[in-house]
C-alpha cells in the first residue's frame, strides 16, 4: 500500500485557512474554490507579466520611465474549470503583449490538458515550464504545474478504490524502483505493480503500491485490498521470489496456484556465472524449462547439476523452488507462453521507466504517485485486444480448475 505522505504543519494551516476563507462545506464548494484559485493564479500571472514588461512594481515611482500602467480590460475566457472573467492589465503605450492569455485568445482549457499530458510523459516541472514557453509562448511556473497536476489526485483515489472483477485467470506481480527525495534525502522507493489477466483474456492493471520494504504483512495488506475491492478468486499468481508473497497468498487466496517466474530464475542462475560460460549455460537451461513433462525437466536438471558442478555453478535455486516451478509443466504451449515469464509486467515496468526517464529524482512520494497513475493511463490506451489463442488457454485452465469457473 502506498505510504500516506505526511502533510506539513505549514501546508495544513494553509488548507485550513483555504477551507475557512472559502466556507467549504461540500464537493461543489471545493470545485468553486478551485475555479476561483485558478482564476486568481492566471490574474496574478498577467499582473506579473506587466510588471516584468514595465520593469518596476505597482505603486513604485520611477522617474522618466516612459511607460505606465493604464487600468484593465475585462475579458471572459473558457477554461476546464468553466468560464472565468479576467482583468487584463494595460500599459499606456499599448506595447504590452500578455503571454499566458494572449490577445484575442478566448479558450485556455488546452493549457491544463497539455501540461498534464507532458507530466504523464515524464517531463519535469522545469522542463514543462521551458516547453510551454518555447512551443506555446505560455509562461507556466513549476509551482503552477504542481497545482494543475494535483487536480488528478481525486481521480487517483477513485481509481484506487474502483471495484475489480470477482475472478482473474492470472495475476502477475513485480516491482520497479524510483528515486524519491524524502526529508531532504534521496531514497529508493519500490513500486509494486499487480497486473491481472481477466477471464476473457484481457490485461488490466489492478493497482500499484509505493512502499519501502517487503514482508508477509506488506503483501497481506495488498492482497486484502484486492479482496476488499471485489476479487474473490485468482487461479494463478506469477511472480519472482518476492519476500513474504507466497505466505500471504496462502493466507488470503489459499486456492491460488503460485508460479515462480522462469525468466527470473534463469537470470538469477546466470548472474554469478563467468561471462564465457553464460551462453553455454543459458542453452543448457532450456533443457529444463522446455521439457515436455515435469519428470523429464527434473531429470534434465539433475544431469545439468552434475555437468556444471566441476565449474562451481550452482543450480540450487531450481531445486529449492521446484514446488513453485513444477505447475508450469502441466500446461500446453499457449498457456506456458503466458506463464513462462512475467514479460507482460516487465514490459509494463519498462514503459514506466521510459516515460519517466526525464525525472531522475521525484521531489515527493505524491509526485511519483501522480506520475505512475498518468503513465498508467497512457500505457493502457493501447491495450485493445486480448491474448492470442485465449480460447485454448481458458479451456486448459478449466481442465485443471473445473470447479472454479464455467466456460460459457
Amino acid at each position: 500500500m502506498a505510504k500516506k505522505e505526511k502533510i506539513s504543519e505549514e501546508r495544513k494551516k494553509l488548507i485550513q485557512e483555504f477551507i475557512k476563507d472559502n466556507e467549504i462545506k461540500n464537493v461543489t464548494d471545493i470545485q468553486d474554490a478551485i475555479k476561483d484559485l485558478f482564476k486568481d493564479t492566471i490574474q496574478e500571472m498577467l499582473n506579473a507579466e506587466l510588471t516584468e514588461h514595465l520593469g518596476y512594481e505597482k505603486n513604485e515611482y520611477v522617474e522618466d520611465s516612459g511607460n505606465y500602467r493604464n487600468g484593465y480590460s475585462k475579458k471572459t475566457v473558457h477554461s476546464s474549470e468553466g468560464d472565468i472573467e479576467l482583468n487584463v492589465p494595460r500599459d499606456r503605450q499599448g506595447t504590452f503583449e500578455p503571454i499566458v492569455v494572449e490577445k484575442g485568445q478566448k479558450d485556455i482549457s488546452s493549457i491544463e490538458e497539455k501540461i498534464i499530458r507532458m507530466y504523464a510523459r515524464g517531463m519535469s516541472n522545469q522542463n514543462i515550464y521551458e516547453e510551454m514557453q518555447e512551443l506555446y509562448g505560455v509562461k507556466v511556473t513549476p509551482d503552477m504545474v504542481t497545482a494543475i497536476t494535483d487536480k488528478v489526485i481525486p481521480e487517483i483515489r477513485e481509481w484506487q478504490k474502483r471495484q475489480l472483477e470477482e475472478q482473474y485467470a492470472i495475476v502477475f506481480v513485480d516491482a520497479t524502483y524510483f528515486s524519491v527525495k524524502q526529508d531532504g534525502i534521496v531514497t529508493k522507493k519500490a513500486v509494486y505493480i499487480a497486473l491481472g489477466v481477466t477471464m476473457s483474456g484481457e490485461k488490466e492493471i489492478l493497482g500499484f503500491y509505493i512502499g519501502d520494504a517487503e514482508s508477509a504483512k506488506y503483501w497481506c495488506n495488498i492482497l486484502n485490498e484486492l479482496r476488499n475491492r471485489g476479487v474473490k478468486d485468482i487461479l494463478i499468481l506469477c511472480a519472482d521470489g518476492l519476500k513474504g508473497l507466497k505466505d500471504a497468498i496462502g493466507n488470503i487466496f489459499p486456492m491460488t496456484e503460485f508460479q515462480r517466474c522462469i525468466v527470473h530464475i534463469i537470470r538469477n542462475t546466470l548472474q554469478y556465472v563467468s561471462y564465457k560460460d553464460r551462453k553455454e549455460l543459458a542453452k543448457d537451461l532450456k533443457q529444463i524449462y522446455r521439457a515436455s513433462t515435469e519428470e523429464i525437466a527434473y531429470n534434465n536438471l539433475m544431469e545439468l547439476e552434475e555437468k556444471w558442478k566441476a565449474r562451481r555453478v550452482s543450480l540450487d535455486i531450481w531445486k529449492d523452488n521446484w514446488d513453485s516451478i513444477q505447475p508450469f509443466f502441466k500446461y500446453g504451449p499457449e498457456t506456458r507462453k503466458i506463464m513462462y515469464t512475467t514479460n507482460a509486467i516487465e514490459s509494463l515496468n519498462n514503459c514506466y521507466k521510459k516515460l519517466n526517464k526525464g525525472r531522475r529524482v521525484f521531489p515527493t512520494v505524491q509526485s511519483l504517485e501522480k506520475s505512475m497513475y498518468l503513465s498508467t493511463k497512457i500505457i493502457t490506451e493501447k491495450w485493445t485486444s486480448r491474448y492470442p489463442n485465449w480460447g485454448v488457454t481458458i479451456s486448459e485452465l478449466h481442465t485443471f480448475f473445473p470447479d472454479r469457473f464455467e466456460i460459457s
